[in-house]
């Protein structure tokens, strides 16, 4: 809540004719935010490009913020917007959420089991975990791989993923429920195996 009400303060200041406060709110959120946009844009010097445009257009709307939702959320939803319309003017479609590390595949439900001690077999089935989840994830359509990307990697709350993708909270569970079965049924072989 305190970091909630800090993002607020900066934000009236720069409502308020205060430039240099928006340079905070960009220094505590450009790792966050250019992390986000690698999930879409894989070449970092574009992921950089991207994270600038954002942060501009960010900047250039900060007068018509109300403080509906929190800062970071609104931000948020015009880094992805900011990333999809960069992909659209490359003429490419948006590739999956970014890869997975064998930690934050732990976060989905039932991989637990595989998180037990660490042996070459183990090292390589953890490898083939995160290929299969990837691919799992890669495979969704674009509106569920939005919602698992928010929500387990990106650690949003259903109500900011709500705000950002624009949509009811209804639709953020159906679809966050509907990428995690998808996800289950491809690590299902390996579950099995346990």
């Amino acid at each position: 809540m305190a970091d909630q009400n800090e993002d607020q303060a900066l934000v009236e200041k720069v409502q308020n004719g205060d430039p240099q406060a928006y340079n905070l709110l960009v220094l505590k959120y450009q790792t966050r935010i250019g992390h986000l946009i690698s999930r879409f844009v894989r070449n970092q010097a574009d992921v950089e490009d991207v994270a600038q445009e954002a942060f501009i257009k960010a900047y250039k709307a900060l007068k018509n913020f109300r403080g509906d939702s929190q800062f970071y959320t609104w931000l948020y939803r015009i880094a992805i917007n900011t990333a999809k319309n960069h992909l659209v003017s490359m003429g490419r479609r948006t590739p999956a959420g970014g890869t997975l590390d064998a930690q934050e595949a732990e976060q989905y439900e039932g991989a637990y089991a595989l998180q037990e001690t660490a042996t070459p077999d183990r090292e390589i089935q953890a490898e083939e975990v995160k290929q299969t989840v990837n691919k799992a994830i890669a495979a969704l359509p674009e509106d569920l791989r939005t919602a698992i990307t928010l929500r387990e990697l990106e650690g949003l709350n259903y109500e900011e993923i709500a705000m950002v993708m624009d949509c009811p909270i209804g639709t953020v569970r159906s679809r966050i429920f509907r990428a995690r079965e998808a996800v289950d049924k491809q690590l299902k072989p390996y579950l099995d195996n346990e």
